[in-house]
């Protein structure tokens, strides 16, 4: 008896789930009243009968792009409606899996000119069936443990270890790009190599310092997000990964420079001659600025989409602006959306946001959701 309360609280919050969405998305699309009303009933009958239902793609297509206008932690959603969505529903093996998400990282990629794109795999209806990826984004430097310190990205010193424990093994360089893994139900995990011709990289060097060349920097162009998971209508979609285009600050103030990363602030500043004996010298500020100039010249010199922080906070408004006249109240999580350099010069510094949670969205999986059952 309790099974079957359960299950029937379940439908029930699915049902409420799915006709918010349908209403919601029909709405926007401009369907007629009996249009939605008769996709209501079909979406109604579907859960009675088999206690879930499935999107159309129309419905794939249009949540996914209202779960990116409603990311609080992100600053880009004024290109919300450009998103391409790629419907990988029919994958059912790893191999098909990786073939797709090879195309993902190539259209994407386009030589340089950044498209933003979301690939959608099978919903998790079943568990024996669920798709899920290891990896944080598709492409990701490894991390290695050494005697002297970590080699690599130390943000992924836990998933390179994993990746090695099912038979992988990189060349122990600073910039070795993971395998893509892919695990179904309580399969075991599989690896693929993502083809060096798909991999598209930009070289870090300096529009006025020369000796920058020797840090021997680089950078993947596309930031495809892998580890969260998408929520449409009550629906799950486990594996969605999905990209924008890189915020320099992304790479410049963080990956580059935070302490628990490639912490190359001390080596931007010894180049540049600075005193790094005391604090009120602002060195890690300076060499944070020019750490951030040889991003965004080294990207846009070799062709691939980029933006500054200054842009992009200039692009969110003009998204608050767009969201005002359609009536939509735009949430968001402040501390996410000022930018780590120069905050307090951005419009968004000075302004409050509600950091209401908002459906269709994408949502973090839970840590260590992957590894479950790997010995």
């Amino acid at each position: 008896m309790t099974g079957d309360c359960t299950r029937m609280t379940e439908r029930t919050g699915l049902l409420q789930e799915a006709e918010q969405f349908i209403k919601s998305c029909y709405q926007e699309l401009g369907k007629s009243n009996d249009e939605t009303a008769s996709r209501l009933k079909e979406v109604n009958q579907a859960i009675a009968c088999n206690g879930t239902y499935e999107h159309t793609l129309e419905e794939l297509q249009h949540g996914a792009k209202m779960a990116w206008r409603n990311s609080n932690r992100c600053i880009g959603r004024l290109f919300w409606d450009t998103l391409h969505v790629m419907d990988a529903r029919d994958a059912d093996t790893e191999e098909a899996i990786a073939a797709k998400l090879i195309e993902h990282i190539e259209f994407a990629t386009n030589g340089g000119k950044i498209r933003p794109v979301v690939t959608v795999f099978r919903a998790a209806n079943a568990p024996n069936r669920t798709i899920r990826l290891g990896n944080h984004q598709l492409i990701r430097y490894a991390g290695y443990e050494t005697g002297g310190g970590p080699v690599g990205d130390p943000a992924s010193l836990a998933f390179t270890r994993l990746c090695s424990a099912l038979g992988w093994r990189g060349e122990g360089g600073a910039f070795d790009v993971l395998p893509l893994v892919i695990r179904i139900g309580d399969n075991a995990p599989v690896w693929f190599d993502i083809p060096q011709r798909s991999i598209l990289e930009v070289p870090i060097e300096h529009p006025e310092m020369t000796a920058f060349v020797r840090l021997n920097l680089r950078w993947y162009a596309v930031p495809m997000v892998s580890d969260m998971h998408l929520e449409i209508g009550g629906i799950q979609y486990m594996a969605a990964p999905f990209n924008g285009w890189y915020m320099g600050t992304e790479i410049g103030a963080r990956n580059f420079a935070d302490e628990d990363r490639y912490n190359m602030l001390p080596e931007v500043a010894a180049l540049m001659g600075l005193d790094q004996s005391k604090a009120s010298s602002l060195w890690k500020d300076k060499a944070l600025v020019e750490l951030n100039v040889a991003v965004l010249h080294s990207f846009k010199q070799h062709g691939v989409t980029i933006v500054d922080h200054h842009t992009a906070a200039q692009q969110f408004k003009r998204f608050e602006r767009n969201e005002a006249n359609t009536g939509r109240e735009v949430t968001g999580d402040w501390s996410w959306l000022i930018p780590p350099v120069s905050p307090a010069a951005t419009g968004i510094f000075h302004k409050s946001y509600i950091n209401r949670v908002e459906r269709p969205n994408f949502f973090y999986r839970d840590k260590g959701e992957f590894e479950q059952g790997l010995h």
